[in-house]
């Protein structure tokens, strides 16, 4: 009993420390909807994307995160519509995010300016009572948090071609009350404010292979940066691989295969470096993407973000 609470308030402490209020995803490159809602109609098309995220295996109370994309611009392409659920587990905590993205493209000589704007509700629940507290009448643990939903809304902006991309956003701006407590130790419950860069850009090696490195960094108050950094390299215009490394946290590797212009699937996996790794065997995404109605000038070219 004592190691599964030693387990719990490990991973509690591993989420602030890391910065992961929000989920976090190894492949964010080909999803950046979920923190972004300038993206909105990059591509063109209706653009679906499913993630499945199982991070740290075997690790009692570890994150479980499973996320679903769509978009597409309008009739008037200027304007682009998204939505995105998230379904996120860790620990006694629970969370369901339903949020809409709207963007509005400036056309430039061969790029784009999105700004865009997200909304929605964090659908949250913590089963408080599951826990078993060092003082067994601690107040803060005495009830379950059941079905509290927590309006916010936030927004991006991205500059891009079909070539490179850079973004920044902050995807939630309200810090909502988690839990009703007027405890001192709970002087930081409330949602935090994330924000994030994130930039990628597409080279040719050869005419067989082509070059993708890309970054995310985000931030949160009282929590240090946190930085992934991956190189990806696309051959014959249909197999990606790649390397990854999360600052001080983890490294990895991702694949995906584009099995024709309208579906897609990715794996990846991330080893980890801290202290973690002695009790989890790693973290496990799938990734599954889908695109319809792609214009015939699109045939000639993968999707690159």
């Amino acid at each position: 009993m004592k190691r599964n609470i030693a387990l719990l308030l490990l991973c509690a402490l591993a989420y602030i420390a890391n910065a992961q209020q929000d989920p976090q995803f190894t492949q964010y490159m080909f999803n950046p909807l979920s923190v972004n809602p300038a993206y909105a109609g990059s591509a063109d098309m209706i653009s679906m994307a499913a993630i499945a995220r199982n991070q740290w295996v075997n690790f009692d109370g570890a994150p479980k995160t499973q996320t679903f994309t769509i978009h597409s611009p309008l009739k008037r392409e200027s304007i682009s519509l998204g939505g995105s659920i998230i379904n996120d587990r860790h620990g006694p905590v629970k969370q369901t995010m339903l949020y809409a993205d709207v963007s509005y493209r400036i056309f430039m000589d061969k790029s784009k300016l999105a700004f865009g704007l997200k909304g929605g509700v964090n659908m949250y629940r913590a089963d408080l009572l599951s826990l078993n507290p060092l003082e067994s009448n601690d107040p803060v643990f005495g009830a379950n948090v059941s079905g509290k939903t927590l309006p916010n809304f936030g927004f991006g902006m991205m500059w891009y071609s079909k070539r490179h991309y850079v973004g920044i956003s902050a995807p939630k701006l309200l810090q909502n009350k988690l839990i009703n407590s007027i405890s001192p130790s709970f002087d930081q419950n409330t949602e935090s404010r994330h924000f994030f860069l994130m930039a990628g850009m597409v080279f040719d090696l050869n005419y067989y292979v082509k070059f993708k490195p890309s970054f995310i960094v985000k931030a949160v108050d009282g929590a240090p940066l946190s930085a992934d950094v991956t190189a990806n390299f696309l051959f014959y215009d249909r197999f990606w691989a790649g390397l990854m490394y999360r600052w001080e946290d983890a490294a990895g590797a991702l694949i995906q295969y584009e099995v024709n212009r309208t579906f897609r699937i990715g794996y990846s996996y991330d080893y980890t470096l801290s202290d973690i790794s002695n009790y989890s065997s790693g973290t496990h995404e799938i990734m599954i993407g889908l695109d319809l109605g792609r214009k015939p000038e699109a045939d000639v070219s993968p999707r690159y973000f």
